[in-house]
């Protein structure tokens, strides 16, 4: 499951489509976008009836399908939305989850089995309460992962890996147990390429290169591996900005992406504290991909994909970040999208924004669905519209 990352595409001006150059564009709003061979568009697939956000979508199949939606009404409270292959219904929370602060999060535990699990990051305490479906019915996780599931990987019911960042901590479920295992490192994300084979990846704050010689410290990208054993820290390239430094610089390696074929792929940045010196350097974009035992930097991806990185796969290529897409022989594609239909309060003049928090396969099919809601700027009333998403391909 993609977690962490906000795919955000700009429907900018008062209907103009993406790729016009902002241009004006004259279709009725309630009409889909022109397709053409090769295009991609989201479609809705569901508006919600209130002001809020879906903030995560998953499915065991095309007739049960799942997503969590908060409800702006004073006390953005969380509910459930489930397709059972007719209709979209409201359910309420599983008391098996017991109560959280914030929206809690879908997992996909194989093929027969969806997690829901708590954001336990604020630091809040108590009884770690996760709730599951297995596609009759909600009940408790017999076993959760202890501590804090600020990232959550798994490949099936017996291969399940969670990090707990603020402990430094990958916790391992392997069926019958769980495991934990100190990281070398700090951590922001990690991935699973194999049962003795997953990487995560983060900073450091000691070693080569993080001594700047003033008494500043300059933290730098690091990844580690998990070779069936235990964790062993990974060399990876230094980052560094040409001389004179800017103030308080940091390196960070904040994704690891594991493509089908096995290749291993990191992304980050090299950035530093804006607004303190003038004539600032930029910030480096760092994206990494693992050449045999060796570290080697990636080529990059033309156009608008240049500096995004990947959430999804399917077998004609790979989503990407703010809603781009890059297929498999290099091509840079921008993914379209509609605009909401007058019915649901968005006047013909208004700015809208389509944010996804999560796209998601249904499990069997090639069909994609995404998360998330569309922003409607407009005078005197603003709201959010809560949507799920299909993605359309052009013939």
């Amino acid at each position: 499951m993609v977690t962490v990352t906000v795919l955000a595409t700009l429907l900018t001006g008062a209907g103009c489509a993406p790729g016009s150059g902002g241009t004006a564009d004259s279709r009725d709003e309630d009409a889909p976008p022109k397709t053409s061979a090769g295009s991609l568009t989201w479609e809705f697939e569901h508006i919600a009836d209130f002001s809020g956000k879906i903030t995560d979508v998953a499915a065991l199949a095309e007739d049960d399908v799942w997503a969590v939606a908060t409800e702006n009404n004073g006390e953005s409270s969380a509910h459930l939305l489930h397709y059972d292959g007719t209709r979209w219904k409201r359910e309420a929370l599983p008391e098996a989850l017991g109560s959280s602060l914030y929206p809690p999060a879908l997992e996909e535990i194989g093929t027969k089995t969806l997690w829901l699990r708590p954001h336990t990051a604020d630091g809040a305490s108590g009884v770690n309460r996760w709730a599951q479906w297995d596609g009759t019915r909600w009940s408790s996780v017999p076993n959760p992962p202890p501590g804090s599931a600020d990232d959550f990987e798994a490949t099936g019911p017996d291969d399940i890996w969670t990090l707990d960042t603020g402990e430094q901590t990958a916790h391992h479920w392997n069926g019958t147990r769980w495991t934990a295992g100190r990281l070398p490192y700090g951590a922001a994300d990690l991935a699973i390429a194999g049962p003795a084979d997953v990487w995560a990846v983060g900073s450091r704050s000691t070693g080569p290169g993080t001594d700047m010689g003033t008494g500043e410290g300059y933290s730098q990208p690091a990844s580690m591996h998990w070779d069936g054993t235990s964790w062993k820290p990974v060399d990876t390239p230094q980052a560094h900005f040409d001389d004179p430094v800017p103030p308080e610089p940091s390196a960070v390696l904040s994704q690891v992406f594991v493509l089908d074929g096995g290749e291993i792929r990191a992304y980050g940045i090299n950035t530093f504290n804006h607004g303190e010196v003038d004539d600032e350097p930029a910030d480096q974009f760092l994206r990494l991909r693992r050449d045999g035992s060796t570290w080697v930097e990636q080529e990059p991806a033309p156009g608008g994909c240049a500096q995004r990185t990947p959430v999804a796969q399917d077998d004609k290529g790979l989503f990407l970040d703010g809603n781009w897409y890059l297929t498999e022989d290099g091509t840079c594609v921008k993914i379209q999208r509609h605009r909401l239909p007058l019915s649901t309060g968005a006047r013909k003049g208004s700015n809208q924004s389509l944010w996804l928090e999560e796209i998601h396969r249904v499990p069997g099919t090639g069909e994609w669905l995404g998360a998330g809601h569309v922003q409607v700027n407009q005078s005197g009333d603003p709201f959010g519209a809560p949507v799920v998403v299909r993605l359309k391909r052009g013939g």
